[in-house]
């Protein structure tokens, strides 16, 4: 809801604070005094366009600042964050939203949210969750046939919600099914030539049969055997000075000997001892080093030229694979995936089949699902229209009638039915859309009936009403003072009017007074209590603020008001 507003240099107004709160405020004043200017500020923090003509004469700019209160992290809270903004937490879930905008008389404009700049669609972004406007000039609320056929299921209550959900279950289920099957059918030529290259290239590697990590021990065995006649004199030379068989010394025969000496007096010195162990080991290693030579060179003389084709042969074929796959390792795991695949692909035709028996029992499903959802959102617009004719004939509308028309449409996931809120004027007339079949002044008594029906379901932060009350006066303003006070149990609810008998069904009741030069000061607006509000009250009544008649009307006003 809102808590305060500030016009600064917008219309007539150079100054301005509004305090509103909870409840149903009334704004009035005299003609010319500004208090369209109260909505017109509004629009404006709520991303109307910005007009330099309505910068007052003589400013350089208008601004108009607002502060709402919001839930601390409801969707309006989370769009403030997402723009770069922020809001002040206040207490018990709730927090306090900053948002200004100025035009100047150039034509350029500037918008804060949250105390950052952003961009005037942000704060058009918040705007259907923040205020809902109901003017001769102002967009309506139920404007699209989508919202207005979201406000007939808000207010059917359970019955649409339950059908609703059977049906959006049902529509999704149907709707995958069709998807998969229009998908396997407008691919099937596709499918059929992925089946062939799969089955080709999972044949091509059966074959090739290729081993994780072969890569890199084929890379070795090919190194080794290309150096073959290097390696073989090496180790020939290092097996013949470890282990010589001609006689000559070598080292192994030679560490024996000193190990049988070292051994025959060790006994005598600690120190000795522990040398002669490590002449012992180097004897071992160099025993175990030989013989593993004597293995390395018999592997080396079975290699031979034949082997070393061979395994260049192998890397081409691992090598072809790496280019038609990546890797050695894609292609190991294209058989595992692929194998999978293939029988998927493989079954398109049984697949065929069996999706479409399956989607054609979810569409007998979908349109009874469909039919109840019609049917239940049938019986709530039958109810909603008789409800709000019943409020336009208190509202001075005496022979209007409301209809809510539910008709066919394309499939959707919202359902069949076509939603359309029409007004029948009086008896004979054509019922046209609410928007096109009343006056200005009408519209907004339509608005206001339909709102006071579906507030109990369809809450909205605030309302604002402009011109609600033109055309009429007596009993029947009093009703529309006494369902705005409803609507406001509901939810916050503004009125700029001329009327004391809507007025004096206000908790909260501001006016907007001209100064003697014509134009209005700072103190232009002040909240009325007492015998200022009487006396105002007088002024609607009869032009007078002292007239005592006037002021005993007043009176009785304000009571009816307070007890209604």
């Amino acid at each position: 809801m809102i808590e305060e507003m500030r016009l600064r240099d917008l219309g007539v107004i150079a100054d301005a604070t509004l305090p509103i709160g909870r409840g149903f405020t009334a704004i009035t004043g005299e003609t010319g005094a500004g208090k369209t200017m109260v909505v017109t500020g509004l629009g404006l923090l709520l991303g109307a366009r910005a007009d330099s003509g309505a910068v007052r004469s003589g400013a350089a700019q208008a601004a108009v600042e607002g502060v709402w209160l919001v839930p601390e992290n409801g969707p309006v809270a989370a769009r403030v964050r997402e723009a770069g903004g922020d809001v002040e937490p206040v207490g018990s879930g709730d927090a306090e939203l900053y948002l200004g905008r100025t035009v100047s008389s150039e034509g350029r404009g500037r918008a804060t949210v949250g105390g950052r700049t952003a961009p005037a669609g942000v704060l058009a972004d918040l705007a259907d969750d923040l205020v809902v406007v109901h003017g001769q000039s102002d967009q309506l609320r139920l404007r699209s046939a989508s919202a207005q056929r979201d406000a007939l299921d808000r207010f059917g209550g359970e019955a649409v919600t339950a059908a609703r959900s059977a049906y959006r279950a049902a529509f999704d289920e149907w709707r995958g099914l069709d998807a998969e099957l229009t998908t396997l059918t407008t691919d099937r030529d596709e499918r059929a030539r992925e089946a062939e290259r799969l089955r080709a290239a999972i044949t091509e590697i059966e074959a090739i049969a290729p081993q994780p990590g072969e890569e890199d021990e084929l890379a070795k065995r090919a190194e080794r055997l290309a150096n073959a006649e290097e390696l073989r004199i090496a180790a020939v030379t290092a097996h013949a000075a470890l282990s010589n068989d001609d006689g000559s010394p070598d080292v192994v025969t030679l560490l024996a000997e000193a190990r049988r000496a070292l051994e025959r007096i060790v006994a005598s010195d600690d120190d000795l001892a522990a040398i002669a162990e490590q002449v012992a080991e180097l004897g071992y290693r160099a025993t175990d080093a030989s013989v593993a030579l004597s293995g390395y060179l018999a592997d080396l003389d079975e290699s031979g030229p034949h082997e070393l084709a061979a395994v260049d042969e192998r890397r081409g074929v691992l090598a072809a694979l790496v280019r038609a796959h990546g890797s050695v390792d894609a292609a190991i795991g294209l058989l595992e995936t692929g194998s999978a695949r293939l029988v998927e692909l493989d079954d398109d035709g049984d697949r065929l089949e069996r999706l479409a028996a399956q989607r054609d029992a979810a569409a007998a499903e979908l349109d009874t699902a469909a039919a109840a959802l019609t049917a239940a959102r049938e019986d709530a617009a039958l109810r909603l229209g008789s409800l709000v004719t019943e409020e336009l004939h208190a509202l001075a509308l005496p022979d209007a009638t409301l209809t809510v028309q539910v008709s066919p449409a394309a499939p959707a996931a919202h359902g069949r039915d076509e939603v359309s809120i029409l007004l029948a004027p009086h008896p004979g007339a054509d019922p046209r859309p609410v928007s096109r079949g009343a006056s200005g002044g009408e519209l907004s008594r339509v608005m206001l009936a339909i709102e006071v029906v579906i507030a109990g379901v369809d809450p909205v932060p605030t309302f604002v009403f402009d011109e609600v009350d033109a055309g009429i006066g007596g009993a029947a303003a009093i009703e529309v003072g006494r369902r705005l006070a409803r609507l406001a149990e509901s939810s916050q609810v503004i009125a700029v009017t001329h009327l004391a008998q809507v007025a004096a069904f206000a908790g909260n009741h501001l006016s907007v007074v001209k100064a003697n030069d014509g134009s209005v000061t700072a103190s232009s607006v002040r909240r009325l209590d007492g015998a200022e509000r009487e006396a105002e009250m007088a002024r609607l009544l009869s032009g007078l603020s002292d007239s005592d008649a006037a002021l005993t009307h007043a009176r009785e006003l304000l009571e009816t008001g307070r007890s209604r």
